[in-house]
Formats: C-alpha cells, structure tokens, sequence
C-alpha cells in the first residue's frame, strides 16, 4: 500500500484541546506515507435509533471517512471517568444501523491526554471495551497515558524532548499495528 490514511477522532470538541494538539503532533512522527485527517464530530445529532434509515449528513459524512481510512486513532479527554459524550456520540452514530458499522475491521490506536496524573487511564479502558465490541482490533501495547505539563510540546506545538522518544516509539509501534491489519 503506497499510502495509509488514518481517520483521527479527537474526543474533545475544546478550542484549545491538549488532546487535538497532541493529535495534531504525533501525526508528526509517523512515516511520510501515513496521512492524518482529523474527523469533525462537533455537528453530529444525538444518535436516535429512528434515524438509522435516514442518517443526516453529517452522520453520513463520518461513516464514509471512517469506511474509506486504513487505520483508526482515537486521542481522548476523560470525562468523569470514562469517554466524552461526545465521542461516545460519533461511536455510535458510525456503528449503526445495526450490521452496518464503519468501525468493523479497522485497526485503531487509542491516546489520551490529561492534567492528572493517570492521564486517561479509565476513558482509555472504556474505549477499547466499546471498541472490541464494534470490532476494531485496537493496539494493546504500549500504552500511553499522558499528563499534560510543561516540555509536552515545544513553541511549535510538536512534541517535546522529553516526550519525544516515548511517543516515537508509541506511533511505531502503532504504523506496524495498522500495516499489519492491511497485509
């Protein structure tokens, strides 16, 4: 394959987001041929099983840029403890009608970013649990839960120094995950 387009859904829909500039940064470190689009998830309807005969748009929009990606990655806020609404939202919304779900298959990578301590563990545990159940092989090793604090990015918005050998090593890890799961 001369060219894997991931489909990155960032689930927080804040200006100034750590997770959309931490989505923005790792796509950095991946190889020249993986390509990154950010999904927009922000203009979703609240999924009402009524509307799977006749999606909205932008539900249709989602569905064909999650269907048309190689490869999934998932950077997500934790919200109580668990995934944004939001993000549960666009989940949903891609995996219906029952059968038909654009997530099936896809190989995905799961990132988060946090004030606290334990990054986001749980929204991360969460999110692989729904994700196993639509049937989107995600990658177990290495996990990364990060705390936001100063050095995680540098002035340019790219990833820190002392960030910066643990994530490579996260998005090789992650680059082998999909092209394996595209073999």
């Amino acid at each position: 394959m001369s060219q894997y387009k991931i489909a990155v859904v960032v689930g927080s829909l804040r200006r100034d987001s750590f997770n959309r500039k931490l989505a923005s940064a790792i796509a950095k470190l991946a190889p020249p041929d993986f390509v990154f689009e950010q999904l927009q998830i922000d203009d979703l309807p609240h999924y009402n099983q009524d509307d799977d005969g006749n999606q909205a748009a932008p539900v249709k929009r989602l569905k064909a840029a999650v269907s048309a990606a190689q490869g999934l990655l998932f950077v997500t806020a934790e919200y109580n403890r668990s995934i944004p609404g939001v993000l549960k939202n666009a989940i949903d919304q891609a995996s219906r009608p029952y059968g038909q779900s654009a997530w099936k298959g896809k190989p995905a990578g799961i990132l988060g970013v946090s004030v606290g301590a334990v990054g986001t563990a749980l929204a991360q545990q969460h999110l692989r649990n729904v994700l196993a159940y639509l049937d989107a092989p995600t990658l177990g090793q290495p996990e990364a839960f990060i705390q936001a604090k100063d050095g995680l990015f540098d002035d340019a918005g790219n990833i820190g120094e002392d960030s910066k050998k643990f994530l490579q090593a996260w998005m090789d890890s992650y680059v082998a995950w999909v092209k394996t799961h595209n073999a």
